[in-house]
C-alpha cells in the first residue's frame, strides 16, 4: 500500500512539475499595436497630409517633388495638383447633391438630368476654385512640398445653387418637356386603363 501512495505522489509531482515546466518557457513577444499615425516617406508627418480636413471648408492635398526649377516652381505645381484634386471632390460633390435634388422634386432618372448635373457641377468647380487658397504646407525628407488647399463649403453650395437655378432656366424647354413627361408617367401609374 505504501508502495501505491508513493507512487501516486510521485506521479502527482510529476505533473505538478510538468506544469510548471511547461508554463515558465520563455514568454511570448508582445504583439505590437498598429500604428495608424500618418506617414509619408517612412516618417511622422502632419495628419493633413493623410487625411485632408478643414473645418467648415472642402479641402485637398497636393505635392510636388523638389526640382532643380527651384521652390517657387513646386510650389505652383503641388497648388495645380491639389486643386485638381479639389475639383474633381468639387465636381462629384456636387453631381451627388444636383442629382438628389432633382429626384427630391419628382424628376426622376433622365437624359436633362445627367447633362444638368453634369454642367452644374463643372460650373461650380471652375468658380469655386477661384476662392480656393493654401491653409498649410509641408517639406518631407526627401524635399516633396505637400500643400493642403480649401475652399469654404458656403462658398460652393451658393455657387451650386445659382449654377442649379441657371441651369434649369437655360434647359427650360428641355426641361419642362422632360417634367411633362414624368407627370404624365405618374398619371398612367396612378390611373392605369389596361
Amino acid at each position: 500500500m505504501k508502495f501505491v501512495k508513493s507512487l501516486g505522489s510521485i506521479a502527482l509531482a510529476g505533473v505538478v512539475a510538468t506544469m510548471i515546466v511547461g508554463c515558465g518557457g520563455e514568454p511570448q513577444p508582445k504583439q505590437e499595436e498598429p500604428d495608424f499615425r500618418c506617414k509619408q516617406e517612412g516618417v511622422l508627418a502632419p495628419k493633413w497630409t493623410c487625411t485632408p480636413f478643414v473645418d467648415g471648408a472642402i479641402a485637398e492635398v497636393g505635392s510636388a517633388p523638389k526640382t532643380a526649377a527651384g521652390a517657387g516652381f513646386q510650389r505652383r505645381n503641388a497648388l495645380a495638383n491639389a486643386r485638381s484634386n479639389l475639383a474633381q471632390q468639387i465636381q462629384t460633390l456636387v453631381k451627388d447633391k444636383v442629382e438628389t435634388f432633382a429626384r427630391s422634386t419628382g424628376v426622376g432618372e433622365g437624359e436633362t438630368v445627367d447633362s444638368v448635373a453634369t454642367q452644374v457641377s463643372k460650373q461650380v468647380a471652375k468658380v469655386t476654385l477661384t476662392g480656393s487658397k493654401q491653409v498649410d504646407a509641408w517639406q518631407a525628407p526627401s524635399g516633396t512640398l505637400y500643400v493642403l488647399v480649401a475652399v469654404p463649403e458656403k462658398d460652393v453650395n451658393a455657387a451650386a445653387k445659382k449654377a442649379v437655378k441657371t441651369s434649369f432656366k437655360n434647359d427650360e424647354a428641355l426641361w419642362q418637356q422632360f417634367q411633362s413627361k414624368q407627370a404624365l408617367e405618374g398619371l398612367e401609374k396612378e390611373f392605369p386603363t389596361e
